[in-house]
């Protein structure tokens, strides 16, 4: 039985936030937010709405801001302790429509050891230039799997089975910031984990905020995919077998 927690790493996005809280709220599921060292205006708007929903909301203060991937790891780390079987993770801009949890769950009960990654289906909000930029990184992400089975690697609203997250984690360095959407997921690709996509509708962003650094963010992804580079050539042999077996995520 699935028993999934709602993870929501958040960074100055006090504006936004609020909506996606109820949003997360109206499908019923338990909220972790993750105050990402924000400043204090957003602390202030993420304690409130914890304090307002002390029975659906909690909130886990991170002192120092560490990235989307260090706040991630640590809401995998709560929800492990908590004793959740699955992370349901959106991001706290407004982007994505949190109407779509219950599908995101319905196909994980379907197929519960599975990551449900989300492909994101742009209104005419989204930026040309992210748009089209994101491509680099879908061609290294098929590079580095030998394989077109992860459509989407970058999208922030998806459904992890926790036990092969912690094992993960426990085991191997993950990025921990803009690089980590798109390198847990090859590692759990290398790993066997099934990756089923889901397309979800994305918006560019309610509250107009992005931490996204054009410059440190895109060296950092380029070292990550340069390191899953060199990671795939020695699993190359492996992930043709799964090709050929008929065994790869699907």
């Amino acid at each position: 039985m699935l028993e999934p927690l709602v993870v929501i790493p958040v960074y100055d996005h006090e504006h936004a936030i609020g909506a996606v809280v109820q949003g997360v709220r109206a499908s019923g599921l338990p909220c972790l937010l993750v105050d990402d060292g924000s400043h204090p205006a957003c602390a202030q708007v993420l304690q409130a709405l914890a304090q307002a929903h002390p029975e659906q909301v909690s909130l886990l203060r991170l002192a120092v801001n560490q990235g989307k991937g260090g706040a991630m790891l640590a809401g995998f780390a709560e929800a492990a302790r908590r004793g959740h079987t699955h992370v349901l993770q959106i991001d706290a801009d407004g982007q994505h429509d949190p109407a779509d949890i219950p599908r995101f769950v319905s196909l994980a009960t379907q197929h519960p050891q599975a990551v449900i990654c989300g492909i994101p289906v742009y209104d005419d909000s989204v930026p040309k230039a992210r748009l089209y930029g994101r491509y680099a990184t879908h061609i290294w992400v098929w590079i580095n799997t030998l394989s077109l089975q992860i459509r989407d690697s970058m999208c922030g609203f998806r459904l992890y089975p926790l036990a092969p997250v912690t094992r993960l984690v426990g085991e191997e360095t993950i990025g921990r910031r803009m690089d980590f959407d798109s390198e847990i997921l090859v590692r759990l690709f290398w790993r066997g984990v099934q990756v089923i996509s889901l397309p979800t509708r994305v918006t560019y962003p309610s509250d107009g905020v992005s931490h996204f650094d054009v410059w440190r963010d895109n060296v950092r992804i380029s070292r990550m995919h340069t390191r899953l580079f060199f990671g795939m050539l020695r699993r190359a042999p492996r992930l043709l077998w799964r090709r050929v077996a008929g065994t790869g995520a699907a």
